[in-house]
């Protein structure tokens, strides 16, 4: 695949100073740089991963996607150009402002600015979160996943898929449609919900530890009308998280136990399920949508849907003993 991962995003704002206290008091960035005009935050060794501008806007600025290097980046933007897409060469005073070695610009069927770049620069200083937290789960995987609300779903899908080499993961058509897609072992980098309009639904972002969040969450349990969707776990990519609201008028999704799968063996399938398996009340969405997604909920629940729980190698313990019941249910066996 071409694409690699999500390099870096940048939002629209009204003003800077909710922006920094929102992202290193409750989030954990650290502020790099900041100017009258623009705030950039880091998440791990890259110089930075979100960009903020108070041009009184709201939403997304920018994505920036990630490819392994100058020849990857100049095939991709040829096969870009024969698709009838327009794609500029990035200047050499963007590729220092993204701190990038090199950059095309583009927009997608959506209208959205798409930067495509390679060779992200690391920081010569070690991260420094902007509260106590065990970091974040970037690395090759990108710095997270982002999902965008679309009139019409077909629109735009063909193009990543076809163009950019996006791979499906999994979709599912009720409460709403959506479609989830992958370019590495991250379940899903980049997904399009049709909502009947076109803007940036959320950004997610992964903790390495499970208490990261929960207190997170206290944090955000002290702000109410911050408090987006409460706690709960996804059906596709097993996340455990919750949502809440940025100052420029999307979400952040916080989570923890995202799924890793191998991108050259993965099948994509439809997630009957829905959205959840448990929680995630989410308050913006219509009461019909809302009951819709809670009943999807409760028959999870009937049906006893279970997932094993994502950890890492050094995360965790293995308790003792043994469960006759647990047995039964890794046999494939329940009473």
């Amino acid at each position: 695949m071409s694409v690699q991962a999500l390099g870096y995003v940048g939002f629209h704002a009204s003003a800077l100073d909710e922006w920094q206290d929102y992202a290193t008091r409750m989030l954990g960035f650290q502020l790099v740089d900041q100017s009258r005009q623009t705030a950039a935050f880091r998440m791990d060794d890259r110089r930075q991963r979100v960009i903020v501008e108070a041009d009184g806007g709201a939403g997304i600025k920018f994505f920036g996607w990630e490819v392994a290097d100058v020849a990857t980046l100049d095939a991709l933007a040829s096969k870009i150009e024969q698709s009838g897409v327009a794609v500029e060469r990035g200047t050499r005073t963007l590729a220092g402002e993204r701190h990038v070695h090199d950059l095309i610009v583009l927009r997608d069927p959506i209208g959205s600015r798409v930067e495509i770049f390679c060779g992200g620069e690391v920081a010569a200083d070690a991260f420094k979160p902007g509260r106590n937290i065990s970091g974040f789960r970037t690395g090759a995987l990108g710095l997270g996943h982002v999902v965008m609300s679309v009139e019409r779903i077909d629109e735009v899908t063909a193009f990543y898929e076809q163009v950019l080499g996006f791979r499906l993961s999994d979709y599912y058509s009720y409460p709403f449609p959506a479609r989830f897609y992958h370019i590495n072992a991250r379940h899903h980098s980049l997904a399009f919900v049709q909502s009947g309009k076109t803007a940036i639904h959320h950004l997610m972002v992964e903790l390495y530890s499970f208490d990261d969040v929960g207190q997170g969450l206290d944090l955000a349990l002290a702000q109410p009308e911050r408090l987006a969707v409460t706690l709960g776990r996804h059906c596709g990519d097993y996340m455990t998280s919750f949502y809440t609201w940025t100052p420029s008028g999307f979400m952040i999704e916080y989570g923890w136990g995202g799924q890793s799968i191998d991108p050259a063996t993965w099948q994509a399938t439809e997630r009957l399920e829905g959205p959840s398996l448990w929680g995630h009340e989410r308050s913006w969405l219509p009461p019909d949508k809302r009951e819709a997604a809670r009943a999807l909920r409760m028959k999870n629940a009937e049906a006893g849907v279970r997932r094993p729980v994502q950890v890492i190698e050094g995360n965790y313990h293995a308790m003792d003993g043994v469960c006759p019941w647990w047995g039964r249910v890794k046999d494939g066996k329940r009473d």
